[in-house]
């Protein structure tokens, strides 16, 4: 085990939030338990609700019990403290500070300071001024931010966004984080790209027909709909997850597996993608159907959706990049609720060979190579090539080969974990940059600008009909994830 990192204090904005309670406080048990946090660190929960810290220790304990935890599993968290935020006035920060320097000298901490704002966007920059007024940006030690997704919801909310929070935290402070991002999977396509030369000889137009990135839900909104008819699939999916799928797929080698290098690399990616025309995105919204032989309804249907609704569910479009390495190579980029599963996914197409060899036995060669990389629901990735089928008559099947993630590593950390830990190691190489958050709004301003009709599609399938063309040709390839042993 390598060393730990300095202890300090994590300090939950949205403490007893839904983020908190599912996500960050089991994240932060299963990091202590496997020894990865020092027992001497310190989570400040902090909220508007009026709780002590015997409430707080209870509310901690449910969500691990919840999350599939023992309850006295609360105790790797350490001490446990709440601080009441209030209206979030200035003299609730006062306060707030004064309990974390009265922590830091009872305890002998170094004054290091994680704050991680599990919010509403709209209160990120609020939340900022309120820790800058009552110098909670600087301490003793370090002192860093996380901000929660989204990251704006146009160029300009973006823009204006970064400018509040570099009023009081520079770069290297501020950790935009997206939980795709800390899927070991995610991570692991650069290991399959720069260190297989197998891979990374075939990564470009000459051997790529095509690349798509699939991300699909089979839920609804649920609970989410008066966040989502506001951002809709565009915003929260394409704009950030797929986006960030897409620059590491496409990225040049870095010059060192460090955060500088690697944003480089994907800024450079984002500045090389060709303008979007609007007209290319196809938007889709779904009406009710089937889920697991269960009807459900429609979007319109549901809960506190407004009537006059234009959101979409679905989103499909094809971005190029316009550089040496991918010219003339489309990638599309397709998200979707009430999917006919849940599925993230990464399809590599090949090009087909150009010899017809196999023609005279009837065996045409009508299926391409692929590299299937898949994210959830089996993280792992299939190798799909072609095989003669044993007897006659002379006839070729494709078959995947296989490798699954769990069937090798059976315990793999949750995103979360890996994305906290490199928070309290000072690591942003998993973490979202000003600049990225910027050239990636820039890039798509002209799709906001210019909304494309919403068509419907029954909940179930996989989108409008409209959208069929922004597809690998291979359906049958794209649809079916990879399946574990």
């Amino acid at each position: 085990m390598g060393k730990l990192p300095d202890p300090g204090i994590y300090v939950l904005f949205g403490g007893t939030g839904d983020l908190a309670r599912r996500k960050l406080l089991p994240a932060l048990a299963r990091l202590a338990k496997a020894g990865h946090v020092d027992p001497r660190c310190h989570i400040v929960g902090v909220a508007k609700e009026a709780l002590d810290d015997a409430g707080y220790q209870r509310l901690a304990t449910e969500a691990l019990v919840a999350a599939g935890m023992a309850a006295e599993d609360v105790s790797l968290l350490g001490p446990l403290h709440y601080h009441s935020i209030g209206k979030g006035e200035p003299a609730d920060f006062e306060a707030l500070s004064r309990l974390l320097e009265e922590l830091e000298t009872r305890c002998d901490l170094p004054g290091n300071r994680a704050f991680y704002l599990a919010l509403p966007p709209q209160v990120f920059v609020s939340t900022c001024e309120g820790l800058g007024a009552a110098g909670l940006q600087r301490s003793r030690g370090w002192t860093r931010v996380v901000v929660e997704k989204p990251f704006g919801k146009d160029l300009a909310s973006a823009t204006e966004l970064n400018r509040n929070i570099h009023r009081f935290f520079d770069e290297k402070q501020i950790y935009r984080i997206d939980h795709y991002l800390g899927k070991e999977t995610v991570q692991n396509l650069m290991v399959l790209r720069f260190a297989n030369t197998i891979f990374e000889s075939v990564w470009n137009r000459d051997r790529v027909e095509a690349v798509q990135i699939t991300v699909a839900e089979n839920l609804g909104v649920g609970t989410r709909a008066g966040y989502y008819d506001k951002f809709g699939a565009f915003r929260d999916m394409i704009q950030n997850h797929l986006t960030q799928l897409f620059t590491l797929v496409a990225m040049e080698i870095p010059s060192a597996y460090q955060a500088d290098a690697i944003r480089y690399e994907k800024i450079k990616v984002l500045r090389s993608t060709r303008a979007i025309d609007p007209t290319t995105a196809v938007r889709g919204r779904y009406t009710p159907g089937t889920i697991d032989g269960a009807d459900v309804p429609g979007y319109m249907q549901e809960a506190d959706i407004p009537p006059d609704s234009q959101t979409e569910t679905f989103m499909a479009l094809p971005l190029y990049v316009d550089n040496w390495r991918w010219s003339g190579v489309p990638f599309y980029l397709r998200t979707g609720k009430r999917m006919g599963k849940t599925m993230s996914q990464i399809a590599v197409q090949l090009r087909t060979s150009p010899a017809a060899l196999f023609n005279s036995f009837g065996a045409k060669n009508e299926t391409a190579d692929a590299l299937v990389i898949s994210l959830q629901p089996d993280a792992g990735f299939s190798l799909h090539f072609d095989v003669k089928v044993p007897g006659d008559p002379f006839r070729t099947e494709r078959i995947p080969l296989d490798f699954g993630y769990k069937e090798r590593y059976p315990a793999m950390p949750e995103a979360y974990e890996t994305l906290l830990l490199d928070v309290l190691e000072g690591d942003q190489t998993l973490f979202v940059h000003s600049d990225e958050v910027e050239q990636s709004w820039k890039l798509y301003t002209p799709v906001l600008d210019n909304p494309t009709p919403v068509f419907d599609y029954p909940a179930g399938s996989w989108g409008p009909s409209q959208a069929a063309h922004l597809a690998l040709l291979d359906t049958e390839l794209w649809q079916e994830s990879w399946k574990g042993r």
